[in-house]
């Protein structure tokens, strides 16, 4: 059985927002800033930064999560999570193990897992230590256009894991209440917040996803995520 997970009390359920990939660190912090209160934690993550930048960004980010108190996880590289302090890292399936990654950062901390469309990557990662684990993408989504596309019914698969799930790629808030009713604790979004014409309202949109429930049957949940998002 899975070790009982720090990431249920320290990952409410609601808003799993990642960054875009800005190179401006005032302009990234900004755009942080206005929405952070209604995320339940921030994900790090910039593909256009050099370590140097990355480590400067991640320590404004971890200085700024701390004061709206909402955990910071790193993208990809638990040594950097373990040097800035943050609460916690997410690894892909390049991106090290969950034991590497635990021994660097400690019991405590969150130490999440993409399992794209794969229920046997989830159940190996609630057996190796995963706090939580994250599927998709379930729409078609700008910011990884070749994602593997996974449904609504793998969600309610990994719920028997007892890990908080995520559910990424392409979620709106009009897609994402069948995603929440299938089983997923955590809607991460990055272009839904920050490329919206008014993010904070966006990020408010999502939040309100998790308080009015889905009135579809799973068939129909199933069915939407094969529809081409808005």
């Amino acid at each position: 059985m899975p070790r009982e997970s720090p990431s249920r009390r320290l990952l409410p359920k609601g808003l799993y927002l990642i960054t875009p990939d800005e190179v401006d660190s005032t302009r990234l912090l900004a755009l942080v800033a206005t929405v952070l209160p209604f995320a339940s934690c921030l994900q790090y993550r910039n593909k256009r930064a050099d370590a140097g930048l990355r480590e400067q960004q991640a320590v404004a980010l971890r200085d700024l999560c701390r004061g709206a108190g909402v955990p910071l996880i790193i993208n990809d590289d638990a040594a950097l999570a373990a040097k800035i302090g943050a609460e916690g890292v997410h690894l892909g399936e390049h991106d090290g193990d969950i034991v590497a990654a635990r021994a660097l950062l400690g019991d405590g901390a969150i130490v999440g897992v993409s399992c794209y469309d794969e229920l046997v990557r989830a159940e190996s990662a609630a057996q190796g230590g995963a706090d939580y684990v994250a599927f998709g993408a379930f729409f078609p989504s700008p910011t990884k256009p070749n994602a593997r596309r996974a449904a609504p019914a793998l969600l309610q698969a990994a719920a028997r894991l007892g890990l908080p799930q995520v559910a990424i790629g392409g979620i709106t808030p009009d897609n994402a209440r069948p995603l929440i009713a299938a089983g997923a604790d955590l809607i991460a979004v990055i272009s839904g917040v920050f490329d919206a014409a008014d993010p904070v309202a966006a990020a408010q949109a999502y939040r309100a996803c998790f308080t009015h429930p889905y009135l579809g049957s799973p068939a129909q949940a199933d069915e939407a995520a094969q529809e081409p998002s808005p």
